[in-house]
């Protein structure tokens, strides 16, 4: 409601990371943390920067509609309406009883780690069994990322605080321990919660912290806009890469029983193949808006 009302879009950008935060929260007390850890990252990281970088380019306070409210009102209320009885109908909060507690998870619990030799259940669900779904979502944030390029370019421009000598310092005291746990998270999402999502969103924002500190400019020779734009597509094709080698193999899109004799071999290889696909497009993606936006006059 506070979000909603206010007028001050910088406040309206720090309460929604704060409701980030204390989302991601939730999240970790229903035993979710992969979600949780995405929300975070996502949520309250790179989606609060992304916005404070849209308010430079335009105005800290929103200005007044001069158009009558009561249709929009209208709109929001009947879809409300709409989802709510949608929900009628749904299974009480934790029932064991609901058909997905009946049939699809006793399967990814039990057989999860057998089939896919990943103890991680996530991890096994969106690279393997739902690989189809994660090889889409990672076309939207692809095709994102080329509409956020589209509308604003890659410009080279924007400011820098190398000067503050604190900043500059500490900063280069932390982007290497969050490259590392980006890598961390990156490879042993097999085994405990992160993945590709998760490291690439880690990867970019330390290339956002560099880009802070010590300009556009100087982080775009780091990471080159020719650079960022072929590991955005890189990302995909390796995901869609994956797919192809395995009906070339004899198996169907994405079966990673294919890539090797030992089934569970396949799965893994397979799955770490995709997650790293995933991972690249993420931070490219990520990154590539971030200096699209900050690089602007």
């Amino acid at each position: 409601m506070a979000i909603a009302r206010l007028r001050d879009l910088f406040g309206a950008a720090m309460l929604f990371g704060i409701y980030s935060l204390l989302s991601a929260g939730v999240f970790v007390i229903l035993d979710a943390p992969d979600v949780a850890f995405t929300e975070a990252a996502v949520g309250a990281g790179i989606s609060t920067v992304l916005m404070l970088a849209t308010l430079a380019l335009t105005a800290r306070s929103e200005r007044p509609s001069a158009r009558p409210q009561w249709l929009p009102l209208l709109v929001v209320a009947v879809t409300g309406a709409a989802l709510i009885y949608g929900t009628l109908d749904m299974p009480r909060f934790g029932d064991p009883d609901a058909p997905v507690h009946r049939h699809v998870a006793p399967h990814y619990l039990q057989q999860g780690p057998i089939e896919t030799g990943v103890p991680n259940v996530v991890t096994a669900v969106l690279a393997s069994y739902r690989g189809y779904d994660t090889l889409g979502e990672v076309t939207v944030i692809f095709t994102a990322g080329l509409g956020v390029l589209t509308l604003l370019g890659l410009g080279r421009a924007g400011g820098a605080m190398a000067h503050h000598v604190i900043l500059r310092v500490v900063s280069k005291l932390l982007l290497p321990l969050i490259l590392l746990f980006a890598l961390y998270v990156q490879f042993h999402g097999d085994y405990g919660p992160g993945g590709g999502f998760q490291a690439g969103v880690i990867f970019a924002a330390g290339f956002i912290l560099y880009a802070l500190v010590f300009g556009v400019g100087t982080a775009s020779r780091v990471a080159t806009p020719g650079a960022l734009r072929n590991l955005v597509a890189l990302g995909v094709l390796v995901f869609g890469g994956v797919g192809v080698a395995t009906m070339l193999l004899g198996g169907d899109f994405l079966d990673y029983n294919a890539l090797a004799a030992d089934p569970v071999a396949g799965q893994h290889l397979g799955i770490l193949l995709v997650e790293a696909g995933v991972g690249i497009t993420v931070a490219a993606v990520m990154t590539t808006v971030f200096f699209a936006y900050a690089g602007r006059d």
